[in-house]
């Protein structure tokens, strides 16, 4: 089960990729590349290492996306970012306060 903060970030990145799809691909409904890419955000999302503690994932030290993958978000991000004020502002300023939290520790590993 997952807390509020995760379920927060699933609904951000839901709404990026929504406006996105809408407007670069023209379809009212996710087309597959981007359905794709939502149900990996998901699945990142879900495995966090930070999990309740994370800030956003563009401060996040680790980078836990693919390389293929984290272009594609961040297209996403760069396009829609501007515009969730338009079409989700709550969910923008959320974001965007939560990116205002300072990036957590990465935990020490235990030398064998």
């Amino acid at each position: 089960m997952e807390g509020p903060r995760i379920s927060r970030e699933k609904t951000t990145i839901t709404h990026m990729i929504e406006i996105y799809c809408r407007q670069k691909h023209h379809s009212k409904e996710l087309c597959e590349s981007c359905q794709e890419l939502l149900h990996y955000a998901y699945k990142r999302l879900s495995h966090c290492r930070f999990g309740e503690q994370k800030t956003t994932c563009s401060k996040c030290p680790i980078h836990c996306y693919k390389p293929d993958m984290r272009t594609k978000v961040k297209d996403v991000m760069r396009y829609s970012g501007p515009r969730m004020l338009l079409y989700h502002p709550v969910s923008a300023l959320r974001h965007m306060i939560d990116g205002l939290k300072k990036a957590p520790e990465l935990p020490q590993r235990r030398k064998s």
